[in-house]
């Protein structure tokens, strides 16, 4: 293997391991032992030039200011050898703040074999981040609530906590029928109450991240911190053998396609059209869509170096979004495939790319910039106010979760017309569509069940979510697919709306202007009250009672002496 140490190329690269004396000097002997074509010191004047890496093992951290000072310095020295910095496994920091360390290696409690493909990573010029679920073992201090947040937030963590549980009572459905009815209409009811609970409580700037692990309208987090959505935080890997596009995008189609071959769940609090489809079919239809996007993404990378610039990169990727459609269907179902349909064998994935309407696009989708921009031509990311280079781990994880979420929207796009055609042909059911949904009556349900969600969401969710500024992504996290709402200026699609859809939005306003004014007549009420029952009805109740009192005094004192 060529390694090249950073400003010497040698036989050996030079390690730089600065650690306690003990853990140092045996860590050096393990690692030396491993790779003889490393070289590890411990000590500065040991070094024969300058070091190809820099290892910081660290056995404590007070805060993460302090580290980040310290580190900055250290990079300042030792520049431009890569800084290694080994975290132990108890910390008061989460993983989340973690990421905001400038540094291309992050090692939380790394065994040897770990901490080796990382030396091994950074000495070739890549990144690695390794980073434990138990960053955090304390949470941070949450404000004091009122009692409106305090009713909301107990109301939504019992929903969540039953709606938690009959989903598990639910997969796989139960056999009893009678069972499975009372299961789903308790399920619709929980919902409801969720949202009536979210009309009347809300706005949602109360902090539901704890409360609402299932709903639609999640906390206001950002892609780059939806690792702490649930309070801690989920274990963190990231590594890249190069630092530029290609290796990005290498490094998010690996992660993807390992979380889907893994098996997915719903976990969006709402019903999609991909769970109709059978698991193989769910599978493939997910990696042939990822794998039509690397194709693509490969293609718009080569369009500069062969001079195409009729057409910028938007108007490309528009023109290429009904043969990438294409190309999966045909993927997912096989291209010699042949199913009877009255008394003649036709080809299935021809069948169904000339009888489906690839055409459709997703409202909700981003602007597809912020994701080719970064995977295609290298260019920044703005996180959190920042513009951060693509190979920084909370660039990667936002663009990932971009991603997943044109993943999962083209999935439920394909979906929803494979369903209407299985509809009008009953033999492909059984290729394509989950055991329940070959009965016509299930299967006309579903359709029917997603048609009015669908309508619901583009009448009423979609202006409310335009004038709350939010955006509703979909990822793939921990085996599932989760919804994930993010902030962002979206004036220009509330102007476009049409009228329905501006008099919901108009409602929330009317809501906003007139609900200060009401909480304040109900609290002038409520203290007009508390000055009647305590100072006019108080009174004359102690008033009454003080004669009452008089007036017993007086008839006791009244008695004659020692009458029987």
């Amino acid at each position: 293997m060529n390694r090249v140490g950073t400003g010497v190329n040698a036989a050996k690269a030079e390690i730089l391991l600065l650690a306690p004396d003990l853990l140092g000097e045996s860590l050096a002997l393990q690692l030396t032992s491993l790779d003889p074509e490393i070289t590890v010191y411990c000590r500065q004047d040991q070094l024969q030039g300058h070091p190809g890496l820099v290892i910081w093992s660290l056995e404590t951290v007070a805060s993460l200011h302090q580290l980040q000072l310290e580190l900055h310095k250290l990079q300042e020295f030792w520049q431009p050898s890569p800084v290694l910095v080994l975290l132990p496994r108890a910390l008061q920091i989460s993983s989340p703040a973690l990421l905001n360390l400038n540094c291309p290696g992050v090692l939380q409690d790394p065994d040897l074999p770990s901490l080796q493909e990382g030396i091994t990573t950074l000495l070739e010029g890549g990144r690695v981040v390794r980073l434990n679920s138990e960053g955090a073992a304390t949470e941070a201090p949450q404000p004091t609530m009122g009692l409106g947040q305090w009713l909301l937030t107990s109301g939504l963590q019992q929903i969540s906590n039953d709606l938690q549980l009959i989903e598990a009572l639910l997969i796989p459905p139960p056999d009893n029928l009678l069972l499975r009815l009372l299961l789903e209409g308790r399920q619709r009811e929980l919902r409801s109450a969720q949202n009536l609970l979210l009309w009347l409580w809300g706005p949602l700037q109360v902090g539901l991240a704890h409360a609402e692990q299932l709903g639609c309208s999640s906390s206001n987090t950002t892609p780059s911190a939806r690792q702490n959505s649930n309070g801690h935080g989920e274990s963190v890997a990231i590594t890249l053998r190069e630092r530029n596009a290609i290796a990005v995008w290498a490094s998010i189609q690996g992660r993807l396609t390992h979380a889907v071959e893994e098996g997915l769940s719903n976990g969006t609090g709402a019903l999609l059209a991909i769970e109709g489809l059978q698991p193989e079919r769910r599978r493939d239809l997910l990696l042939a869509l990822l794998q039509q996007l690397d194709q693509v993404m490969a293609r718009l990378r080569a369009a500069p170096e062969e001079g195409v610039q009729q057409l910028s990169m938007q108007d490309q990727w528009g023109s290429l979004q009904l043969d990438l459609r294409r190309q999966a269907i045909q993927a997912m179902t096989g291209s010699y495939v042949r199913l009877p349909r009255g008394e003649e064998l036709h080809p299935v994935a021809q069948e169904l790319m000339d009888r489906s309407d690839l055409n459709q696009s997703d409202e909700e989708l981003p602007d597809a910039r912020r994701m080719l921009e970064p995977l295609v031509l290298d260019r920044p990311v703005l996180v959190d106010g920042q513009l951060l280079p693509a190979d920084h781990p909370k660039a990667l994880l936002q663009l990932e979760t971009l991603v997943s979420n044109w993943l999962v929207r083209n999935a439920e796009l394909i979906s929803a017309e494979l369903l209407g055609i299985c509809g009008d042909w009953p033999e492909l059911r059984r290729y394509l569509l989950d055991q329940r949904l070959v009965s016509t009556r299930e299967l006309e349900r579903l359709r029917n069940q997603l048609n009015n969600q669908s309508r619901w969401q583009l009448w009423v969710q979609r202006p409310i979510r335009l004038y709350e500024s939010q955006r509703l992504l979909y990822q793939l996290n921990a085996g599932s697919i989760e919804p994930l709402t993010v902030i962002e200026p979206r004036d220009q699609e509330l102007r476009s709306l049409g009228w329905w859809q501006q008099q919901v939005a108009l409602l929330l306003e009317a809501r906003d202007a007139i609900a200060p004014q009401v909480q304040t007549l109900v609290q002038r009420i409520g203290d007009l009250m508390v000055v009647v029952l305590t100072q006019v009805i108080g009174r004359a109740i102690g008033l009454v009672g003080r004669g009452v009192a008089q007036g017993m005094g007086r008839s006791v004192s009244r008695r004659p002496i020692g009458r029987s």
